[in-house]
Order: structure tokens, then C-alpha cells, then sequence
């Protein structure tokens, strides 16, 4: 008997869009031994040259340029037809020769470029009768995310399905899932084997992370926690920013048996789990990460757009709070140095708040769909 296939496409602007195919890959194959994925970054793959290029000037653009960013997000509509077209003409050949390859019973988006593009190839060839799958993958839902022929949408809240709803998305193509997080997420090994591969300690931790990217590079606030170094150990996740991980290696500051510098690395799930506090760009996937391992985030210059929304979202839940000034993290040393055994209950709690979360929920529909 065939395999089912699915799959699932996704861009590489952030490593969130990214990590989410995986997750949802990674959870389809744990829910049943009768599916076959595939994950591919749509644009990477059919120009690999271009591609890099492309991710670089926007990387480039997020981090000098942040303003222009929000002015995007926030004034955007949807895909206008010139600009799907030109989409369109730039993929379809390509694309339309990888689902005849692959021959998908279902096709996944966790970014809105290719979401656009496959929605255009099932407008225009009435025999592509593949279904479309979109995840959207933050706290909120822009206009670019939106295309006609897609037949379900999966998203993390009912604030997110109610925003879909006032932009004319059809109630019954929008189903709330939650993010698809890896399913390392939700178990919980050893913490003494965690400590031992890592060389850490047992002692209060903060973990600060930036992303694939590497983007949490603010020298004051790094500074500000290393000064914290001789009581309470501090992880630096650095991603792909091997250019700050270099000059963190070599600033003394930063020197000292409580202070680890990682670049990237796959195992993220496991330092959460020995983490007592995450500091963090709040990108959707990395929130909803910290979500699953109960872990309490303080997040650190939200860009504009995507980022504001998810901070906004944590912060009313309860499960996180924007550093607006260092006094914010003074408070949270304090409560780290002060009031550990409060804080370790206090996660034991926000642990069985989020057991309603289902963490295969995403999976799942996928595989319903199918059947």
C-alpha cells in the first residue's frame, strides 16, 4: 500500500517558518507509520542561487531598517495580481514539475509566498485538485497569508481565526490548532544527563536566544546579565551569528564558568529544560517553544509586525513580559536569586495550564484531512 505524501513547503525569511514544516513533518510521522514527508524551502530549492541573496537583504533590511518593516507590516494588503503573477511566472514551471514528481496527496504551507504561488496553480489548472494546507505561523494573521484557493487554514489562537474571519476567510476553511512545535518540546528528559552534556550547572539559569539568526546582539542587556555571572549561569544561544559569537568568545566579560556561548545548535528543547528564564526576540515559533516548556520569557526588542503581536499576545496570557527597561530584568534576577523554589512552582503550574494545548493538533488535522 502507498504511502501517504505530504508536503510541505516553506521559505527562509527566519528560521519560524522553517522549524514549523519540520515540526509538523517530524509530529506526522510519530502520529502514523503510513505518511511520507517532505520539507523543502520553495525558492531556496529552485534557485539556490538567488535564493541566499534574496534572504540576506531582507535579513539585512529586519535588523538596520526595523521602522520600514512595520510600515510594511502594517500598511500591506494582500498580494496584489501584479506582484502574484510575477510569483507565479517566476515558480510555475519549476513547481508544477515538483508536484508531478513527488505527487503529493496534500500540500502544506508554513510560509504565504508559496501558499500564494500553489494557490495560483490550482486557480488556473482545474485538474490540480492537490489540497492546500496554510499554517500560520504567529500570533496574528496579515493580509499576505491570504489566498483564495486555499482549502484550510490552521492557526495558533481564536484571536488569529477571528482576524481571518474579518478578512472575509470562510468560517469552516479555519480550524485553531495551535503552533505545530516539535514534539521535543513537550517531553521532559533527565535534567542531570541535560546538564552533563552541556558541562552546566545546577544553579539558577537564564537562557537568551535570538533566533536562527542570531539577532538578540544588543551589547547593553547582554552586558547588564553577565553581570549577574557569579550567581546565576547564563546560555547564550547565539544561531547562525557565528560574527557575534566570536567577538563574545573573545570579550573577557564574558569569560567565566557560568557563562556558555553556543552557536547553533538543534538542541534548543534540551537547554529550555534546564533554563529557569528565557530571554528572547519574540518570534512566533521560539514563543510558542518557551510555551511548551512552561519556561518564562522576558522579550527583548520586538521589530515591528509579527513580533509586536506575539509579544503583545504572551504578555496579556501571562506567560512573558517586554523588557522596557533593565529594571525589568533586575526584578527577574531578583525573583531568580530570591525566590527560585516560587519560581520552580509557579512553572509546574503554567505547565498543567497548557495541557489544553494540544501539541499534535496540527499533525492530526493534516492526517483527517487525508482520510
Amino acid at each position: 500500500m502507498r504511502k501517504k505524501r505530504v508536503l510541505l513547503l516553506s521559505e527562509g525569511f527566519g528560521a519560524g517558518h522553517t522549524q514549523a514544516a519540520y515540526a509538523l513533518s517530524s509530529s506526522l510521522r510519530k502520529l502514523s507509520p503510513n505518511v511520507q514527508t517532505k520539507v523543502l524551502e520553495l525558492g531556496n530549492f529552485l534557485n539556490p542561487k538567488m535564493a541566499p541573496i534574496i534572504v540576506s537583504a531582507y535579513r539585512k533590511t529586519v535588523t538596520t531598517q526595523p521602522r520600514l518593516m512595520g510600515y510594511v507590516y502594517r500598511h500591506q494588503k494582500s498580494f496584489n495580481r501584479l506582484t502574484t503573477l510575477a510569483l507565479h511566472r517566476i515558480f510555475y514551471t519549476h513547481t508544477k514539475n515538483i508536484i508531478k514528481q513527488l505527487q503529493p496527496d496534500i500540500i502544506v504551507c508554513t510560509h504565504f509566498i508559496p501558499s500564494a504561488v500553489i494557490s495560483r496553480m490550482k486557480r488556473l489548472d482545474p485538474d490540480f485538485k492537490v489540497p492546500l494546507c496554510t499554517v500560520i505561523t504567529d500570533y496574528d494573521a496579515h493580509a499576505s497569508w491570504i489566498s483564495p484557493h486555499v482549502d484550510r487554514y490552521f492557526v495558533s489562537t481564536p484571536e488569529v481565526r477571528s482576524k481571518l474571519l474579518r478578512r472575509g476567510v470562510a468560517s469552516a476553511s479555519i480550524q485553531v490548532t495551535g503552533m505545530p512545535v516539535h514534539p521535543n518540546f513537550w517531553e521532559h528528559p533527565g535534567r542531570q544527563e541535560i546538564l552533563e552534556q552541556f558541562g552546566l550547572r545546577d544553579k539558577p539559569t537564564v537562557m537568551v536566544m535570538g533566533g536562527g539568526w542570531g539577532m538578540m546582539n544588543d551589547e547593553t542587556v547582554n552586558h547588564f546579565l553577565a553581570g549577574y555571572r557569579e550567581q546565576i549561569q547564563i546560555v547564550f544561544c547565539l544561531g547562525q551569528n557565528e560574527k557575534l559569537l566570536e567577538e563574545m568568545r573573545a570579550n573577557p566579560v564574558y569569560n567565566h564558568p557560568n557563562i556558555h556561548l553556543i552557536g547553533f545548535t538543534r538542541e534548543v528543547d534540551k537547554l529550555m529544560e534546564v533554563s529557569d528564564l528565557l530571554v528572547t526576540k519574540p518570534g512566533g515559533m521560539t514563543c510558542s517553544e518557551g510555551l511548551a516548556k512552561g519556561i518564562p520569557m522576558l522579550f527583548h526588542h520586538p521589530l515591528p509586525g509579527q513580533e509586536e503581536e506575539n509579544c503583545r499576545y504572551f504578555t496579556a496570557a501571562g506567560f512573558g513580559e517586554p523588557i522596557e527597561s533593565l529594571d525589568v530584568v533586575v526584578k527577574w534576577m531578583e525573583r531568580l536569586l530570591n525566590n527560585y523554589e516560587d519560581l520552580q512552582n509557579k512553572r509546574s503550574h503554567h505547565l498543567e495550564r497548557i495541557a489544553r494545548y494540544h501539541p499534535l493538533q496540527s499533525a492530526q488535522s493534516i492526517l483527517d484531512m487525508l482520510e
